[in-house]
Order: C-alpha cells, then sequence, then structure tokens
C-alpha cells in the first residue's frame, strides 16, 4: 500500500485510474467470447421479474400502449449501455460504475453512485422476492395445491399499497432471508445451472407467446394509450411513466458491458452482444405483452379524474378487491399464468408459474451478490466501516454485510408491493447510468490516447443521449421513487461526512496497490508513490 498527501479540495479526491489499473493489467483475461455468446448471456441476464411480474404493472400505467414503453425503455439502455461498455473495457475491475467514477469524477460523486447502487440493489432484490412470493402464492400454492394463504401473511399493510387485511409478505421475507442464508454459508450456482434457469425462463415465454398470440381479440387493444403518452412529471402514468418503470425490465444488460475484457475483437462484438441482446428482449418483451393484453385484455381501472389510478396506492388495492375487478389483468400478481388461466391453459400457466418460481430466486442471489460486494470495495476505500469485509474464517463469505443487508432486503419485501419497489430502484439505477455516461465523456477528453478496447461511436450523441434519456425516465418516475433518490442521497451525504470523508484511504493519503508492478507507474502522479516491487503488498482486512 503506497502512502502519499492527499489530493485538496473537497472535490479534488480523485483515485488515480492508473493504481486502479495495477491490478487489472496484471490479471488480464482470456479472451474467447464472440458476439453470439455475448448475446445469450445477455439475454439470460435480462430477462427476469421484470417481464414475469411487471407486466400487469406496466398495463395498469399505460394500456395497451405497454408495448411502445418497452422500445422507449430498451433505446435508453442501448445507449447506456454502449457508454458502460467502453470505460469497462478500460476499468475492468470491481465496483462497477463506483469504481468508474471514483477514477473520473472523484470521491464525492463516487460516494453518492455507490449509494445510488446500495438503492438500487437492495430495493431491486426486495422487487424480485415479492414478484417470487405472487408466483409461489398464487401459482404453486392456490392454483396447484388449492392453499389460500390469509392476506395478513402474504401481503404488506395497505397503506404502504398491499391488500385489505394485509400485514406481513412472509414468502417474499423468507425467500430473501434463505438467498441471504445460502451466499452467507458460500453455496453459489454454477453456470450449468444457470444454463439450466435462463433455458426455463425462454422456454416459458416462448410457449406463453405460441399460447397467447393466436388468442389476441382487437377490441382489447382500443384504446391504445388510455392514460395518454405523458401523465405529468411526477404522475408515473402513461406511456413515459410505464417506460420509467419497465426499465427494471431491462436491469442486468450491463453484464455483457463488463465482459469486454474476455471477448474477441470487442469493437465489434460488444456492441453487437449489447444492441443483440437488448433487441431480441424488447422482442420478446413487446410479444409477451401483445398476446397478454390482446388475449386477456388489459385495460387499466380509472380514477375519478379520468386517468389510471397510481400502482401501489391504496386507491388502486381497494379497487382489485372489488368482485368486478377480481380477474383484471391489471390486479393480477403473477400476470402471465394468470392470462393463461383465462384463456382457458390453467395447467400450462399452473407450470409457467412454476418456472418462475424455480427461476427468480437466482434473481435475487445475484442481486444481493452484487450489494453485498458494492459495500465490500467500498469498505476497502475506507467509506464504509471496513469490517463490512470482514471474511468468515470457515465460509470464506463477507457475512457481516451480507447478514445485514439481507435483512434489510428481507425487510422491505415485507413491506412493499413490487409496483412501487421497481420504480424506487429505477430511480438509483437511472442515476448511475447518467454518472456512467458522463464519466466516459469526461475521461475522453482529459485522457483521450489511453488505450480503449472498445470505443463508444458517435460519443458526441450517444453520451448526451444517455444523459437526457436517463433524466427524462426519471422525471417520469411517480413522486414517491422522485422524492425517494433525493431523501436517500440526503442520508448518504451524512454518512459519507460522518465517516467515509474522515476514514477514507484516499483521504489519508493511502492507494491501495495489489500488484508488484506498480513502480512502473508514472510516481509523478498524484497520490501514488514508487515502492520497492519486491516488498508484498498490503491487504485491508477481510481480503
Amino acid at each position: 500500500m503506497a502512502t502519499s498527501p492527499s489530493r485538496g479540495g473537497l472535490f479534488g479526491r480523485v483515485k488515480p485510474l492508473d493504481a486502479i489499473l495495477a491490478t487489472a493489467e496484471k490479471k488480464g483475461l482470456h479472451r474467447s467470447l464472440g458476439a453470439v455468446q455475448l448475446t445469450l448471456f445477455g439475454v439470460g441476464c435480462i430477462i427476469g421479474t421484470g417481464i414475469f411480474v411487471l407486466t400487469s404493472v406496466g398495463a395498469q400505467k399505460a394500456g395497451p400502449g405497454l408495448m411502445i414503453s418497452f422500445i422507449i425503455a430498451g433505446a435508453v439502455c442501448v445507449v447506456a449501455a454502449l457508454c458502460y461498455a467502453e470505460i469497462a473495457s478500460m476499468v475492468p475491475v470491481s465496483g462497477s460504475a463506483y469504481t468508474y467514477s471514483y477514477a473520473v469524477q472523484g470521491e464525492l460523486l463516487a460516494w453518492t453512485v455507490g449509494w445510488a447502487l446500495l438503492l438500487e440493489y437492495a430495493v431491486g432484490a426486495s422487487a424480485v422476492s415479492v414478484g417470487w412470493s405472487n408466483y409461489f402464492t398464487n401459482s404453486v400454492l392456490q392454483a396447484s395445491m388449492g392453499i389460500d394463504l390469509p392476506a395478513w401473511i402474504k401481503t404488506g399493510p395497505l397503506i404502504f399499497g398491499g391488500e385489505p387485511g394485509g400485514l406481513i409478505n412472509l414468502p417474499a421475507a423468507t425467500i430473501a432471508l434463505l438467498v441471504t442464508w445460502l451466499l452467507v454459508i458460500g453455496t453459489t450456482e454454477s453456470a450449468r445451472v444457470n444454463a439450466v434457469l435462463v433455458a426455463i425462463k425462454v422456454t416459458a415465454l416462448v410457449v406463453f407467446i405460441a399460447l397467447t398470440i393466436p388468442a389476441i381479440e382487437g377490441d382489447n387493444f382500443s384504446p391504445f394509450m388510455p392514460g395518454g403518452v405523458f401523465g405529468g412529471f411526477g404522475s408515473g402514468v402513461g406511456v413515459l411513466g410505464a417506460a420509467a418503470t419497465m426499465f427494471f425490465a431491462y436491469i442486468g444488460f450491463d453484464a455483457v458491458s463488463t465482459a469486454a475484457e474476455e471477448t474477441k475483437n470487442p469493437q465489434r462484438n460488444v456492441p453487437i452482444g449489447l444492441i443483440g441482446s437488448l433487441a431480441i428482449c424488447t422482442v420478446f418483451y413487446i410479444l409477451v405483452t401483445a398476446g397478454a393484453i390482446g388475449a386477456a385484455g388489459g385495460a387499466p381501472i380509472m380514477g375519478a379524474d379520468g386517468a389510471p389510478l397510481s400502482t401501489g396506492s391504496e386507491a388502486l388495492a381497494r379497487a382489485c378487491a372489488l368482485p368486478e375487478n377480481a380477474q383484471a389483468l391489471v390486479c393480477s400478481g403473477e400476470p402471465l399464468a394468470h392470462v393463461l388461466r383465462q384463456i382457458g391453459f390453467g395447467t400450462i400457466g399452473n407450470m409457467l408459474g412454476y418456472a418462475a418460481f424455480i427461476a427468480l430466486p437466482s434473481v435475487v442471489l445475484i442481486l444481493i451478490f452484487g450489494l453485498t460486494r458494492i459495500c465490500f470495495v467500498m469498505g476497502r476505500d475506507g467509506l464504509l466501516p471496513e469490517r463490512l469485509a470482514t471474511v468468515h474464517p470457515k465460509w470464506k463469505t463477507p457475512h457481516v454485510v451480507t447478514i445485514i443487508t439481507g435483512s434489510v432486503i428481507a425487510v422491505l419485501a415485507a413491506l412493499f408491493p413490487v409496483g412501487q419497489l421497481a420504480d424506487i430502484a429505477n430511480a438509483g439505477t437511472l442515476y448511475a447510468f447518467m454518472m456512467v455516461a458522463i464519466a466516459v465523456w469526461t475521461l475522453r477528453r482529459r485522457d483521450p490516447d489511453r488505450v480503449r478496447p472498445f470505443r463508444v461511436p458517435a460519443l458526441w450523441l450517444v453520451a448526451p443521449l444517455t444523459i437526457a434519456g436517463c433524466l427524462f425516465l426519471f422525471l417520469n418516475l411517480p413522486t414517491e421513487a422522485l422524492i425517494g433518490l433525493p431523501l436517500w442521497g440526503a442520508i448518504g451525504l451524512v454518512v459519507y461526512f460522518a465517516y467515509g470523508y474522515r476514514k477514507s484511504h484516499l483521504g489519508l493519503g493511502l492507494v491501495e496497490v495489489h500488484e508488484p508492478e506498480i513502480h512502473d507507474i508514472d510516481p509523478s502522479i498524484p497520490g501514488v508513490d514508487e515502492r520497492d516491487p519486491l516488498d508484498p503488498p498490503r491487504r485491508p482486512p477481510g481480503l
């Protein structure tokens, strides 16, 4: 570990990119992935809770216009993914957008990005847990076994958007805690198991499309946009409001960009993998939406003002509890299985429910895993207590941070509906993606000669489009999400100035280096000192 004086000023704490790259430059990965492999990898990462659960949420916001919402959300993802690909190929290390921002925009903004990522992963994992609970209680227990759990044990309180009589979503909390336990004891999914789960998800969607498209009735698409295109900032309704929510259905696409270092001919194959996987998933989503709404109807429940009732609201929960809305798609917690039962394929609908029941926990696992690793990296930098990076002596996992974050996720899953959770998770994601675009743009101007295995074509256009797209979708989220991110950010700033600012390794003049080749780095770079290559690197606690 090298020491040096801290760089001056609140915004002067920029972690030298060469120090961050010292590890990655030595540990280059074998380039073996082609365009087809990247595309399939992306499809497997993207398809999940968004389409299996949020179809009914999106239909309540936009009606049949939800098909347009998927196109808008996918377009924003394409430009964001290209920015992600360039910086991921340059900085192939842990920490995602947090690390990129640390190297370009400095510690304070990096902290805000890391803090937003914590929100994204935690709330996203909670949303997936709630989605899994819906399929478990409806498809597995009720439809297949005739067991109907009372409302108080399967949904959160009405005040938070649950059903009348709801108290706690026990199945959602249970799956979150179970996955947390698995991560603590070191159980991980193998590539073979993951491939099987991906095949189950894709097969389920193909079967759904094949059965519902022939059952489409044209009248179910009229009116096409009952909530309009734009319902107003903070309303969360209309085609644009649904696009902001359905952005959640694409979360995971950035995993393709992180594989840039292992890709053959990344200049060609990374954009093919990114755009190809997003295009395939968008087509899937449009066909699933068309089949669901066209076959079973997807008209939103309207309020007295003529606008769709807000998802997750008490008013919508009460409306869905009425007998006349019992079979409405927009009121279903497991919409795809619900549609198949509506058109006479009850057994297959139950099987689709089982597919979601089996596959969705893997998404919870990946999200909690990602959350703990972001905390781990921030703890390693001194911005969070280093005790969070403590590794269990027997299981060799960061058990402290895993238990803490898993418990928080379980509480969120127990209380809130999936639609509200997805919107809040999207707020954090959109902010992080916007900051990545700014980082790429800044680094291209600041250090144009640095090697870039992948370069964004027409960055002068792509970066502004990414920033504008993320801002626009953010402003179309419901008021709760619009307020939630700034409040979360304010809490984060209090934590940073109370702890991180004083304990930061960079602020204390400590730059962590894990490779003896650090002497090759230009010692004139602020924050990096030359060191004896034979002196073994010091590691922070827990590594």
